[in-house]
């Protein structure tokens, strides 16, 4: 399982990256596209919306069901990332390069998970 050590974690499986500037990306892990397998569909959140972490942020659809994506920190959503639209199964590809949103005004970053918190809790 690939669990890049620069990144930020959930226990729902949602990957949260620091920008430069304050902002992050949000995306699901490798753990979370391999239990979903194919991806056929994602329903982004729109562009100036705000959320608390925990809140459903998106869903995404796989062969297998369709699965609600929590905001793992709370801010607005600056970016999202429209390819997802024709191509959902970039996810499955590559779920660290295919971000679902870029989000502004965060807080909440030191409930996340390190990547050894992580990688420690799948094991489990």
């Amino acid at each position: 399982m690939n669990v890049p050590k620069e990144l930020f974690y959930t226990k729902e499986h949602v990957w949260v990256k620091k920008l430069g500037d304050g902002s992050v990306l949000i995306g699901l892990t490798d753990k979370a596209q391999k239990d979903l397998n194919s991806m056929v569909f994602v329903n982004l959140p729109a562009v100036g919306d705000s959320f608390s972490a925990d809140d459903v942020l998106c869903d995404v659809e796989s062969v297998k069901s369709v699965s609600d994506v929590y905001a793992p920190v709370s801010g607005t959503v600056a970016k999202v990332n429209e390819t997802l639209m024709d191509t959902p199964e970039a996810i499955n590809k590559d779920p660290y390069g295919a971000w679902i949103a870029e989000l502004t005004d965060v807080s909440g970053m030191e409930d996340l998970l390190s990547a050894d918190d992580y990688a420690a809790l799948c094991e489990e």
